[in-house]
């Protein structure tokens, strides 16, 4: 039976956290007795309750470079302030040659995203929103991208006090 290969994501449950591997790289260097690998790989830690973070390993074998990754992405997450269960306004991130917008949703519309930005996301709790994303579609600069706009968002709260207006 052939292996298929699946575009999503792997999620796993780590006690409150959910960890997804958004991307695992074989690099192969060549030496006097022939190739050596060795791997990079991209996680997504979150809570689901609006902390999320990053994180990149790599290693000689796969699974301490998801292990090396895993713990930076812990030690790099951030808040995300979310109304309900989608972000409070429009926001635009960057990164590299990768543009991502995010744009609140409507209750029961879902995460409408590509794999890797849907990672971000779904760690996030973010539940409903639109994305689009522009430039390249590497994987690893549209995580950054995303997390890149999701630390510009601000809760309403502090845009009214800001203005010195209330929104309804």
């Amino acid at each position: 039976m052939a292996k298929t290969k699946s575009r999503e994501p792997r999620e796993k449950q780590r006690g409150e956290l959910n960890e997804s591997v958004v991307k695992i790289k074989r690099c192969a260097a060549v030496v006097k007795g022939g190739r050596r690998f060795s791997f990079a790989a991209m996680v997504v830690v979150g809570d689901g309750k609006g902390k999320v973070g990053w994180g990149y390993g790599k290693a000689n074998e796969v699974p301490p470079s998801v292990e090396k990754a895993r713990k930076e992405a812990m030690r790099s997450m951030v808040t995300v302030p979310m109304e309900e269960s989608t972000i409070p306004h429009v926001v635009k991130g960057r990164f590299g040659g990768s543009e991502v917008i995010l744009v609140p949703a409507s209750e029961g519309t879902g995460v409408i995203a590509g794999s890797a930005v849907r990672a971000v996301c779904e760690a996030a709790g973010i539940h409903n929103i639109l994305t689009k994303s522009f430039g390249s579609n590497n994987p690893i600069p549209l995580v950054k991208a995303t997390m890149a706009a999701l630390q510009e968002l601000r809760p309403k709260s502090e845009i009214e006090r800001l203005r010195g207006v209330t929104l309804s």
